[in-house]
């Protein structure tokens, strides 16, 4: 359930301008706790896919292995989307939401940003320097429509439509001086641009481009969705080092599987394929 109230007539404008797409149910609220937190609700309760949660202000937003999410009201912009993709090609729906992202960025903003696998969007740095962080993405399956959690998870048959939730926080228009933790890790559009960037064209822009990429990808195409990942992709190519907690893993990123999964050429030899993990990018290895 939403903690704020959504803004007037907000949903005959959204349905007109995105009239067409899967994304004319947008509900934009000041604030609430958490978007992905509400667009899993309403998946419960078995809402529509299509549904996107905006909100100005999270109060408890959340990211990977439970990390939190804060941004000053009205700096970012936070959003959900709920979306039933059939469960072949679930893995891969994130990659669908990151490619628009970052094509809608370039196209609004003119800031041509990188895809750090997992889930963030980045601007790499100069000559193999520190990635500054422009916005991170979170997706949250939900279990399979007859599956008891006291049973154990039941595996979806390739067919059946599952829930996914994926959660956007992005960095548009921050104050100059970022927090001091942040201050050499993460920017905004407005900080690269030196301009104010309209988050309501912003989200636009991404919704016309799910819509088609996210639809290319429930038909069975994943080859669309990868290929245009790959281009904007700022780890493949690069030394990195997979963070898995009691074990870290270096080498070169090579490529991503058709799971979306990260494939490593490691130092010591051999290729490894990893599901999930931290990836620090590192500097090329002195010659």
């Amino acid at each position: 359930m939403f903690t704020g109230m959504p803004r007037p007539d907000a949903r005959t404008t959204w349905s007109e301008t995105l009239a067409g797409t899967r994304f004319t149910d947008v509900r934009w609220v000041d604030e609430t706790a958490s978007t992905n937190a509400d667009a899993l609700a309403m998946a419960r309760s078995g809402d529509p896919e299509g549904i996107v949660v905006v909100a100005d202000h999270q109060t408890a937003g959340r990211g990977r292995r439970g990390r939190t999410w804060s941004a000053p009201p009205g700096a970012s912009l936070l959003w959900s989307v709920l979306l039933r993709p059939p469960a072949a090609v679930m893995e891969a729906t994130t990659m669908a939401v990151a490619v628009a992202v970052a094509e809608a960025v370039d196209e609004v903003a003119g800031v041509a940003a990188g895809l750090k696998w997992p889930n963030d969007l980045v601007l790499p740095g100069a000559d193999g320097g520190l990635d500054r962080k422009l916005g991170g993405i979170l997706a949250e399956a939900d279990w399979p429509a007859g599956s008891d959690v006291a049973a154990g998870y039941r595996r979806p048959s390739p067919r059946q439509r599952v829930v996914v939730v994926v959660g956007i926080g992005l960095n548009v228009n921050w104050p100059v001086d970022l927090p001091e933790e942040l201050a050499d890790s993460a920017t905004a559009l407005n900080h690269v641009t030196g301009r104010p960037v309209d988050r309501e064209e912003l989200l636009v822009a991404i919704l016309r481009r799910l819509d088609r990429h996210y639809g290319a990808l429930a038909a069975g195409d994943r080859a669309v969705v990868f290929d245009a990942w790959r281009e904007r992709s700022a780890t493949l190519g690069r030394r990195v080092r997979v963070d898995l907690g009691p074990d870290d893993v270096e080498g070169t990123a090579v490529d991503v599987t058709d799971d979306g999964h990260l494939v490593v050429e490691t130092d010591e030899g051999g290729r490894r394929t990893f599901a999930v993990g931290d990836v620090v990018h590192l500097r090329p290895l002195a010659s």
